[in-house]
């Protein structure tokens, strides 16, 4: 009898997350019989159109914006360089607030600003990797640009609060919410932003496709050109099904939201309640409050993470650090918040996701406690 072979523990949802069934149906068609080019008069073509409209309807109505708000883009990453090198642009005050624990999609952007001549002001974060938005400089400022939930450990931005600073000081705002959107309520209304950042693989829709919201009367560039589709702002063919793939699973994260995020902080407490009862000596990195609810970063102490993962092959997860030719080195975020070296090189992020079971729970704290006690 062949060897049955036990799937993992899958605990890297901030990583990527897998495609919905209801959004694999959904995409199906339009990967084989509608096959129309959405800019074509064609019949095929208008299908196309439609298809791609009622996308944009469900995206919208899961951010609280109009659909003429949303533009379709390749992912997160390009929405962020559209938000932010398309208003750059435009914009005569070539100075901008940040945060140190941005995704690289938003510090790249900008440094390519700061080599162009802009002033990039960066606001440090507290051991919660929050900001404090009274630290925003009073002005005048081009651009503020503010991750909503922070990719690593968690943490939701005070970004309403933020956004008015930004805006009183005159300057045009934006959050990258790829880590967001799906996992908590995004309203654009309630964060006052006027650039927002979606991306399909975080919320069960394929990778290569996501979404930029630039609200009414924000000025903003193409960076790149063509024929002029998405309002001008991101021209090319529509990627249809992946664009219908995002507006299927728009429709169900707005359908199982709530009870999701509860039933996801419940497990999330639990993995951590009973992993420190298993590892003394553990940390939280994570905040417990205003933090995303599945997402758990925990540290071993004079430990590596990465050495911890690969004698496992029962939970998938993602570490603290990266290594390079065999040299491991801490995450920036983790240092800014205040974490030394020896303890931010043994963090794990654990991110739970809709199929995750109190079961798996069990396994991944009995696995991780086994790995340890193996390598004493």
């Amino acid at each position: 009898m062949p060897e049955t072979t036990v799937k993992p523990v899958y605990l890297d949802h901030n990583g990527t997350t897998p495609v919905a069934p209801e959004v694999a149906d959904a995409m199906w068609p339009f990967l084989t019989e509608h096959f129309g080019n959405p800019s074509s008069a064609t019949s095929q073509g208008t299908l196309a159109r439609q298809a791609v409209e009622q996308a944009r309807e469900s995206i919208a109505s899961l951010i609280d914006a109009h659909p003429d708000e949303i533009t379709f883009t390749s992912g997160g990453t390009e929405a962020n360089n559209l938000a932010i090198r398309g208003t750059a642009q435009l914009i005569t005050q070539r100075s901008a607030v940040t945060s140190v624990v941005e995704h690289p999609a938003t510090v790249e952007p900008l440094h390519l600003l700061e080599q162009q001549g802009w002033d990039i002001h960066r606001l440090s974060v507290d051991s919660t990797a929050h900001i404090e938005p009274s630290a925003v400089p009073n002005g005048p400022l081009g651009l503020g640009t503010l991750i909503l939930a922070q990719n690593e450990v968690g943490t939701i931005q005070p970004v309403a609060e933020f956004a008015q600073r930004v805006h009183t000081a005159g300057g045009v705002v934006h959050t990258d919410a790829a880590q967001a959107v799906g996992k908590i309520p995004v309203s654009v209304q309630e964060l006052a932003v006027d650039l927002l950042s979606i991306a399909g693989h975080k919320l069960y829709a394929p990778k290569g496709i996501g979404a930029l919201y630039v609200r009414r009367g924000t000025l903003i560039d193409p960076v790149l050109v063509g024929a002029g589709q998405e309002h001008g702002l991101r021209p090319g063919t529509e990627n249809v099904a992946s664009i219908v793939g995002l507006g299927a699973a728009a429709q169900l994260a707005k359908t199982l939201l709530s009870n999701e995020a509860a039933r996801q902080k419940q497990l999330t407490e639990m993995l951590w309640e009973r992993l420190k009862i298993a590892i003394p000596g553990l940390v939280r990195i994570s905040p417990s409050q205003h933090c995303l609810p599945n997402t758990l970063m925990v540290a071993i102490p004079h430990r590596i993470g990465g050495d911890i993962l690969d004698t496992v092959d029962n939970v998938s997860a993602s570490t603290g650090s990266a290594c390079h030719a065999g040299v491991h080195t801490p995450a920036q975020t983790l240092l800014e918040m205040g974490f030394e070296a020896d303890v931010a090189l043994g963090a794990l992020r654990l991110s739970i996701g809709r199929q995750t079971s109190s079961a798996d729970i069990h396994t991944t704290v009995t696995t991780l406690h086994t790995a340890l006690q193996k390598h004493e």
